[in-house]
C-alpha cells in the first residue's frame, strides 16, 4: 500500500500531468492552499525535493502513463 492518502495521489497524478496548483484546486474543488498543503506532505512522504522528483515517482510507480 502506499504512504500517500488517496487525496496525496490524486494531487500527485494531476502534478505528473502537468497542472499547476491553481488548476488541480479547480479540478478537485479544494482551494489552491489545500493543493500547496498536499504537495508539501507528498515531499516530505516521499523524502524527495523536487516537483520533477514527484513526477519521476508517479512515472515509476505506474500512477501516469
Amino acid at each position: 500500500t502506499s504512504i500517500l492518502s488517496e487525496r496525496e495521489l490524486e494531487v500527485l497524478k494531476l502534478v505528473a500531468k502537468g497542472n499547476t496548483s491553481q488548476q488541480i484546486a479547480e479540478a478537485l474543488f479544494i482551494s489552491k492552499h489545500t493543493v500547496q498543503w498536499h504537495r508539501k506532505n507528498i515531499i516530505s512522504k516521499l523524502e524527495i525535493n523536487t516537483v520533477a522528483d514527484m513526477v519521476k515517482y508517479a512515472y515509476d510507480h505506474g500512477l501516469v502513463s
